[in-house]
């Protein structure tokens, strides 16, 4: 039975020709569970052991919710300035720079139209990956300006949410944006056009202080964080030990903040079927 006994002393293999499993083959979700990276981009990043939800781009929801992945970007050359001159660990110019470079974005928030189950659309949704979601002015900008589209063409608005909240690095001018998107919503709820908005994970801050909790119908995916202060200042603030659950979608659902909680692969359908709903369209 020698075939499975070294035999020789000393074998050494190169570092260079060692058999390494390449990354990004396997996904391990907060539960533990262990997913094929394959498995998972076909189930669009929701783990089927236990139905965890990954973070997802802009780029996957609107292959998600779009036909045949075709739309048209609107606004997408807008990039942030540095009026403040800011300087933390880096400057914000730089931190820019970079954070275009690696992800290949040219802010937080990209806005889409096309045609969703056969039906024009206006969908903005926004990127965690760039500077954690973060809402400067141009996201208020982007999100005022993909309204405007859907009001001047009578078209339904969607927002997906994934956002820490305000950007630090613009200070006032990223608080301004709450009020600019809020008046922007209502300017929408006055033109008599829908606007279903989708929070997914996490959505905090000032964008759940204003456009995220505004839709005519709120939605969030399964477990999405959801909330204004996280978990540790509310309870530093008031003092008190959070309920189990505390902030996620379906604590939310169940308090009345949410509509609906809907599983990705169900987004589609049910974001039509809210639309055609509320403007009492045949179902589609």
């Amino acid at each position: 039975m020698a075939w499975f006994k070294r035999q020789e002393k000393g074998i050494t293999t190169p570092t260079e020709q060692k058999m390494d499993v390449p990354k990004g083959l396997w996904y391990k979700s907060p539960t533990g569970k262990i997913i094929d990276a394959d498995e998972l981009e076909r189930n669009l990043f929701v783990s089927p052991e236990d139905g965890f939800h990954v973070r997802i781009g802009s780029a996957t929801y609107f292959e998600i919710l779009f036909d045949n992945n075709k739309f048209t970007e609107l606004d997408a050359n807008i990039t942030s300035k540095d009026p403040l001159n800011f300087v933390d660990t880096k400057k914000y110019s730089d931190r820019l720079k970079d954070v275009m470079d690696k992800t290949k974005l040219k802010d937080a928030v990209r806005t889409g139209v096309g045609k969703s189950k056969g039906k024009d659309v206006v969908i903005c949704c926004m990127d965690f990956a760039f500077i954690g979601g973060s809402m400067g002015a141009v996201v208020g900008e982007k999100i005022a300006r993909g309204i405007d589209h859907a009001i001047k063409n009578k078209l339904p608005f969607v927002m997906i949410s994934k956002s820490g909240g305000a950007r630090m690095m613009e200070a006032a001018y990223s608080l301004m944006q709450l009020a600019k998107t809020s008046v922007k919503l209502a300017q929408l709820s006055e033109a008599k056009l829908p606007y279903i908005s989708l929070c997914t994970d996490p959505t905090t801050g000032g964008t759940t202080a204003s456009y995220a909790m505004l839709g005519d119908i709120n939605i969030a995916e399964p477990g999405a964080l959801i909330g204004f202060a996280g978990p540790r200042v509310v309870k530093d603030t008031t003092g008190k030990d959070l309920p189990e659950g505390f902030q996620t979608a379906e604590f939310l659902l169940e308090h009345g903040f949410l509509d609906f909680i809907t599983a990705r692969k169900e987004l589609k359908d049910k974001i039509n079927l809210y639309i055609d709903l509320i403007q009492n369209n045949e179902i589609r």
